[in-house]
């Protein structure tokens, strides 16, 4: 059948995949260490760091339609994303430096005033450029829902294995440069470089189709020319898509659920009493995640489609998050690090069918309107990404600071130490339970079966 018509090589796959090491090189270490950079090496306040990042949020909760909106109505030979990815990307390595260059001999508030700005114009403007374009190629490489999946689980592969390989060396190249900001922004720019490498090599290992490719064999061929649609046309198609609407919830939360547990630098130095178990930790959340995304793409072809896959998955994740609250009040670290490997295993189809089931989604708004808003769409990613990340660390300072935490102290305070349980055993768990009850309502792909009968 045509639908099954292929569109991609593995070399295509592996190399859009690859963009995800951009990405993560700038996600991964502002989730898990810039806080501790502000307040340990800076000696910014944590609560007033985790509230410069909430008014940020505000800003991108603009920008992200914003440029979806625009990537839609973009119309280059390089398409309709990969120009937007591909510039955006120098703008997130310049601004991730800066994050990282504070300067020591300016006045508090300016200091405060430089990491809002530079965070600020990172994740409202280059970072959210980047990643809706790269998230939107799914939709515009390939109409091929099994290359879909295929890509996600590729792309995910690349994104774990750098948080992984991130969250396990920074530490160790901080102290290997010195320590102190020097040694930050060294490695700062080393990973600003890295990102520019391998974002380059994925926007230029992938050729957008045409609109004409994109248009044939569907139901709706007569809608095929370019619409003409505001930012608030955009808008009202998105809200009017529930399924948009729980996805993006579901994204928010896995992403916050990510930034509270990226904030166990405090916790495995002040409860655990050894920073460098954040690697370990990693390595037990991100291998299984690898494992995982591995079988996705044949475990959706065998269970029928996505929508049981992900409920069962994330409810095996839920009890897994349970168990290491179990594990962490017991006080056994090696039990802490299984119930971790069964609930990233359980998270990953999810995490390796994301782009998939936006994908499906945006069909959804194109069988009910008639009209193509993948850009638009793919906002949610970024959105999600940077709402949960910013909230999730920001939730992380106010609690801190709301506990009595003192930066650089050998030792805390037993509120201190109580509220790191609380973010890093119950947030996380709680997370992943919201995600799991949104999960049995997520059934986008019945729908457009349904849709798609009545259309024909």
């Amino acid at each position: 059948m045509k639908e099954e018509k292929t569109y991609l090589r593995w070399y295509n796959k592996v190399g859009y995949g690859s963009g995800d090491i951009a990405g993560n090189v700038i996600y991964a270490l502002l989730s898990a260490f810039v806080m501790i950079f502000l307040t340990d090496t800076v000696g910014m306040n944590a609560g007033i760091v985790g509230t410069l990042i909430a008014v940020s949020k505000l800003f991108d909760g603009v920008s992200d339609i914003f440029f979806g909106s625009l990537i839609d109505k973009t119309h280059t030979k390089m398409g309709k994303a990969r120009p937007w990815m591909f510039y955006g990307f120098f703008g997130c390595a310049v601004c991730l430096v800066a994050i990282f260059c504070i300067p020591a001999d300016i006045s508090p508030t300016a200091q405060y005033a430089w990491f809002f700005i530079a965070y600020t114009l990172l994740n409202a403007g280059f970072y959210t450029a980047n990643n809706i374009a790269y998230s939107a190629l799914t939709a515009l490489v390939t109409k091929n829902n099994h290359e879909r999946v295929q890509m996600g689980s590729i792309r995910f592969m690349f994104a774990f294995g750098t948080s992984m390989l991130i969250q396990t060396i920074t530490v160790g190249m901080v102290a290997h440069f010195g320590g102190g900001a020097a040694a930050w922004r060294t490695v700062a720019v080393i990973y600003a470089v890295v990102g520019i490498i391998s974002n380059s090599i994925s926007v230029f290992s992938v050729r957008e189709l045409t609109p004409e490719e994109l248009a044939e064999d569907e139901v709706r061929k007569e809608e095929t020319e370019e619409e003409k649609y505001t930012l608030i046309d955009a808008f009202r198609l998105l809200v009017r898509n529930k399924y948009y609407l729980m996805i993006c919830a579901s994204y928010i939360l896995m992403q916050i659920y990510s930034a509270t547990l990226n904030m166990g630098i405090y916790f495995m130095t002040y409860v655990l009493k050894n920073a460098n178990l954040l690697g370990v930790f990693s390595w037990a959340i991100n291998i299984p995640m690898i494992i995982g995304l591995l079988f996705t793409p044949t475990l959706v072809a065998k269970w029928g489609g996505m929508y049981r896959l992900n409920l069962t998955g994330y409810t095996i994740g839920t009890l897994g998050r349970l168990g290491v609250v179990i594990a962490g009040y017991l006080g056994s670290v090696p039990l802490m690090l299984a119930c971790t490997a069964i609930a990233a295993l359980g998270m990953s189809p999810l995490q390796g069918d994301m782009n998939a089931l936006i994908a499906t989604c945006s069909e959804y708004t194109f069988l009910t309107s008639g009209k193509r808003v993948d850009g638009t769409m793919y906002s949610c990613t970024s959105l999600g990404t940077k709402l949960g990340g910013g909230i999730g660390t920001a939730l992380a300072g106010w609690l801190l600071a709301f506990s009595g935490y003192v930066g650089g102290a050998a030792q805390q305070s037993a509120s201190c130490i109580n509220m790191l349980h609380i973010m890093y055993l119950w947030m996380p768990m709680c997370f992943n339970l919201l995600v799991t009850l949104i999960l049995t309502r997520l059934n986008v792909e019945k729908a457009n079966e349904e849709l798609r009968a009545k259309l024909s």
